[in-house]
């Protein structure tokens, strides 16, 4: 038996207990809004089936001084890949069914031809698969940068690799021989920060990321929504600049188009004339006093806050990480970021809590797994 095999109270439950367990039966039913006979009835075929388990240690129920045996996930019920694409190399691990690492791999891809990156990720799920022993895999979560279709399965563009419409899971599934999901990179970490990171246990958050691109996830009642069409949280494509700088998408003004890496390196080169300076030699300068380079940053910072202070406004979140590779130089535009954000944000919309949050690309990884881990119990998530 599956769990969404099991009635829809069952994901309610397991989702209770994977982001706050262990619990107690009377504990769940408070978190589910469930009846205690609800409880139980959802819980007895899911231990009968090994989904879950009781610890054999009591809890003091809240106001009854009552011993509770606790009721927890059974993390090695279902093992779980996750894979986050890069232009440059793929990042994999194996979680449990908690989306607990228990290993990890990185491999560079050569090209970003569709073929040999579906290749490349067959090749990683098999070293990981490897490293889990005889134990089957449950599901694979493939995260990529772009507009991705979850439900369809299909990369509809991906700037950075030059994909259109790739139907990834199907590819990766045929390649794999085992259950596939894809889904936005950024809306993934964000999943992950749900369960386990710095967004566990509230209610309304978003996940903002600064690097290559400018993205965000937006958990809103609990669920990490994904939009009609695939694409909410696309902050990057605000037009909030006020500058002609032509955007990846083709557009002007756009966050994305001032602040991402790339348009931040493009900037150094012209303040500068230094044709062939990297990032690390834009930190360098800025640190060292350059005006025209911290100018850069300054403006980049400044549209970055007025795009956080957008969500701010939209959906009134408790908090908001601040997250991706650009957060390595963010004192460079830390006060542009607040300034700009504190400007905007309408009355207590500002009192959002903005929490920088560095996370490798294996955290990536690990939502990818989580996405995956998620179906199961919650399939039309």
């Amino acid at each position: 038996m599956t769990l969404s095999d099991q009635p829809p109270a069952a994901a309610l439950v397991f989702q209770a207990l994977l982001q706050y367990g262990p619990l107690s039966r009377a504990e769940v039913g408070r978190r589910t809004g469930l009846t205690p006979g609800a409880v139980t009835k959802v819980v007895t075929p899911l231990m009968a089936d090994g989904w879950i388990s009781e610890l054999g240690r009591p809890a003091t129920e809240r106001g009854t001084g009552r011993p509770a045996t606790l009721i927890a996930v059974c993390a090695e019920r279902a093992l779980f890949v996750g894979v986050k694409v890069t232009g440059e190399e793929l990042i994999g691990v194996l979680t449990d069914l908690t989306a607990q690492s228990l290993a990890s791999r990185r491999v560079r891809i050569d090209s970003r031809d569709v073929g040999t990156v579906v290749l490349a990720i067959a090749r990683l799920v098999e070293e990981l698969r490897t490293a889990a022993g005889s134990r089957s895999l449950h599901g694979i979560g493939v995260t990529i940068s772009g507009d991705v279709d979850s439900q369809v399965g299909t990369v509809q563009y991906s700037p950075f690799l030059n994909w259109r419409r790739v139907p990834l899971a199907q590819l990766v599934e045929f390649a794999v021989g085992t259950p596939t999901i894809i889904e936005n990179d950024v809306r993934a970490l964000t999943v992950a920060e749900q369960w386990f990171g710095a967004g566990a246990g509230l209610s309304t958050f978003a996940l903002v990321t600064v690097g290559a691109g400018i993205g965000a996830g937006l958990s809103i009642g609990g669920r990490v929504v994904s939009g009609a069409h695939g694409v909410a949280g696309e902050v990057g494509h605000l037009p909030v600049s006020g500058a002609d700088r032509v955007c990846t998408c083709g557009n002007t003004g756009c966050v994305e188009a001032v602040a991402s890496t790339h348009a931040i390196i493009e900037q150094c080169r012209q303040a500068t004339g230094g044709l062939h300076l990297n990032m690390d030699d834009a930190v360098n300068l800025a640190h060292e006093g350059d005006l025209a380079v911290r100018e850069v940053f300054t403006r980049a910072g400044h549209a970055v806050g007025l795009s956080l202070a957008c969500i701010a406004n939209l959906i009134g979140p408790e908090r908001i990480i601040i997250s991706g590779e650009g957060v390595a130089s963010y004192d460079l535009f830390a006060d542009h970021i607040r300034r700009g954000f504190l400007d905007h944000a309408f009355g207590a919309a500002a009192e959002c809590d903005l929490v920088v949050r560095p996370l490798p690309f294996e955290e990536w990884a690990r939502g990818g797994a989580a996405i995956a881990a998620q179906r199961v119990f919650a399939p039309d998530k």
